[in-house]
Formats: C-alpha cells, structure tokens, sequence
C-alpha cells in the first residue's frame, strides 16, 4: 500500500470516531437540557437528512476538486456543526450541519481510493476502510460515554483557563470540546494526503448556463441511475435489503440507548457499552461472511434478515446485561452476515450498469433516506407517547415483514424472469473481482 493510504486511514479513522462519539454526547445534551424523548430520537433522522437532500450533488461535487481538500472541507464543517452546539444553537440543527459534513465525505472518502490505488488492490483497500470503520463506530460510542460519564466529564470541567470565561459548563459540553480537537486532527491528516494527478470535472457544463441550472441538470441523470438499479433484477433486490437493514441498524443505536434506561436502569455512560456490542457482533460476522460467502450466496442470506426481527422481540424479555451482551453480539453477528454478501452483490450491479461512484451516491440516498423516514417515523411516535418496548416490537416486526416481502419479490423473480436472472447470476459466478 502507498503510504498516501494509510494518511487516509487515519483520517477516516478519527473523523469517525469523533462522529460516533458525538452522537451520544448530542444524546447526553438533550437529556440533560430536559429536552423531550422525541427529540433524541431525532438525532438520527437528523444527521441523515443532508445525505438525501444532496444526494444527487456530492459525488459531482467530490469529483470537481482534489478529495483531500473536499475532506478538509468537510471536517471544517462538522466542526462548525460542534461549535454551534456549544455556542447555544439547538443539538438537532447543529447535528444536522455534522451530517452535512459527513455527507460530502463519503464519496471523497471511497473516490479517492481508485484515484490511488491499482484496481488490484482496491478489494483489500475497501475492507480495511470498512474494517477501521467499524472499529471507530465500536471506540466512538464507547469514547462518547466516557466522556459524558462523571469521572472523565469532572475532571475535564475541573481545568480552568485564565482570563478567559468558557461556556463549557456541563458534560456534553466538555466532550464536544474534545471532540472538535479530534476533528480538527482529522482535518490536518487530510492536509497530508498526496495529490492524486486524477483529471478533475466540472460540476458544471462549459456552456452558457447558470451554476443553478447546470447543478440541478445533476438530478436527473441521478435518478436515471437509481431507476437504473432499482429495475435490475438482482440490483432491486441487494437494494432493498440493504437500504433495510441500514434503516433498521441505523435507529437500532438509539433504541438500544432508550431500551438500556427502561430495561436495565442505565445510564448513557453504560448504554453507550450496549451498542459497542452490536458493532462487534457485526464487525464478527462481517468477516466470517467474508471467509464463507460467495457472491452468488447473496440471495441465500435474506433468511437471516427474518430471523435478526423475530430476534429483536427477545429484547423486551431481557432485565440484565448477562443476557443483554451475548444477545447483542449475536443479534450484531446476523446482520454483518446479512449485510456483507448483499452488500458485495449490489456493488457488483452498481459498477456494470452505472460504474461505482454513481452506484455509492445511490446507495447511499436509499440508504440514508429509509434511516430518515423510519427515524423520523420512531420520533413521531416517541412524541405521542410510544415506549422502548414499543419501538422494539414495531421495528421487529417491520424487520422481519419486509424482508418477507422482499424475499418473495426475488422468488417472483426467478420465476417469472428465470432467463434474466440466471443470466445476471452467471455474469456475478464469471466475474473474478467479485467472487
């Protein structure tokens, strides 16, 4: 690997981590302001809005400027996203500014990889992105938990400049203020990455057309490309299933906190554990699907998604952290298992129909936008008085009916388009990058 790579990983690796760490400070804040449930389980809808809204706009924009300098940028802005929480501004539009930042990071983020690396070495690049990725969703939860905790939080607050009067007087506050160093760490490695030598493009056309016109001209060969995947047979069906199980894993992490509070009594310090849990669990079936897994396997795995919904109805008969751990690493287990192989298939699909960029922007619309509506869904009902237990049994329940729906919708499919679909799983069976 090209010593570029392993700045990029560095800088992956912090901004991540300061991103997870920041939702259960964003979490604490809430809380401690007295701030309603609903509200903090808006957080997560929040963060996801502006990977739907500019979804058709980041990829362009990531490919009009070198990719180190749009991720500079983009931890400028999540930064700016920390300050307005400290300087009063409301948790949800601040969180909402981080979001905006993490948004225009994740296509520089992969883009940048095939800009540096031969073609040969971007399966191995990928999984150690996705792997140090999970490992700082795993220390970012945990990190943010400490830090809102009362013992690191005291002595933070404990420090005193002199001459100068901070607003930093509460617990979320002082690990926000942690938190923005780590970006700002982030940001400086993103100084250190190597200028690729890549042809840049316009975001705009040369013609004679405003910037407006020539930005929103972007949304329809967008959408042409989510159609595109969305009527491929096998395309449709890695699609949804991973735009569902995002969905679900993405409001999981919230649930998990107000469950952990009803349940078992806990604190946000303690809670925070929980979901390191899950992360290992998938983190562990992630590569064990890795190792057994074939591409062609994909469609073998949506049983498991079924059985991740019955599973989650197990939690409301959990009181104590013996049974909670083991089940949420097994609970964790399933879904990297599910996620990985449908995962590799949609990929697959997305570069020979549109080539990988535009198939990740996709992605990452339909992905974000069913985080959006279902988190948005679960505030709404949260306002109106729905518990823990409550959310638990309409997310299994959601869980387990779609990915039904969904496996039924590929049996359909082999049945009434067999040619169509034994042609596309011969191409995935020939194709050596992907086996």
């Amino acid at each position: 690997m090209k010593r570029g790579f392993y700045t990029i990983m560095a800088a992956q690796f912090f901004s991540s981590l300061a991103d997870n760490a920041l939702f259960v400070a964003a979490v604490e804040m809430i809380k401690a302001s007295g701030g309603a449930e609903w509200q903090r389980a808006a957080l997560v809808p929040m963060f996801a809005l502006f990977y739907v809204v500019l979804a058709p706009f980041v990829g362009a924009f990531a490919d009009s400027r070198p990719k180190g300098e749009v991720m500079f940028l983009s931890n400028g802005i999540k930064m700016i996203g920390c300050c307005m929480m400290l300087f009063g501004s409301h948790p949800l539009l601040s969180y909402a500014i981080v979001g905006l930042g993490a948004a225009a990071y994740s296509p520089a983020k992969y883009g940048i990889l095939t800009e540096l690396l031969p073609a040969s070495l971007l399966v191995k690049a990928n999984g150690w992105i996705e792997g140090l990725t999970i490992t700082s969703i795993i220390l970012g939860v945990l990190l943010g938990g400490q830090l809102v905790g009362p013992h690191i939080s005291s002595y933070l607050l404990s420090f005193d400049f002199p001459f100068i009067d901070t607003p930093i007087d509460t617990p979320p506050e002082a690990a926000i203020c942690i938190l923005v160093f780590l970006y700002a760490l982030a940001a400086w490695f993103n100084t250190r990455i190597p200028q690729t030598g890549a042809a840049l493009l316009p975001m705009h056309s040369q013609e004679q057309h405003s910037l407006a016109y020539n930005l929103f001209a972007l949304v329809p060969d967008f959408w042409r490309c989510n159609m595109l995947l969305w009527r491929d047979k096998l395309g449709q069906i890695s699609l949804a299933s991973t735009t569902l199980f995002w969905g679900a894993s993405g409001n999981l992490r919230y649930i998990v906190l107000a469950w952990s509070a009803v349940a078992l009594g806990y604190s946000t310090t303690q809670a925070s554990a929980l979901v390191g849990v899950i992360a290992i669990g998938t983190a562990v079936g992630a590569v064990v699907a890795s190792m057994r897994m074939k591409l062609v396997d994909a469609p073998r795995v949506m049983n498991l998604g079924i059985a991740m919904g019955l599973l989650m109805l197990v939690m409301n008969f959990i009181d104590n952290v013996w049974l909670a751990a083991p089940f949420f690493i097994l609970l964790g287990g399933l879904g990297g298992f599910l996620v990985v192989p449908m995962n590799a298939l949609l990929q697959h699909r997305g570069h020979n129909l549109m080539g990988a960029g535009r198939s990740i922007a996709v992605q990452n619309f339909n992905e974000q936008a069913c985080i959006l509506a279902l988190g948005g869904l679960y505030a709404l009902a949260t306002g109106l008085g729905l518990s823990a237990f409550g959310a638990i049994v309409g997310f299994a329940a959601m869980l387990a009916g779609f990915m039904w729906l969904i496996k039924h919708w590929h049996a359909r499919n082999c049945v009434q388009h067999p040619e169509e679909v034994a042609r596309l799983m011969d191409i995935a069976r020939r194709d050596p990058g992907h086996s």
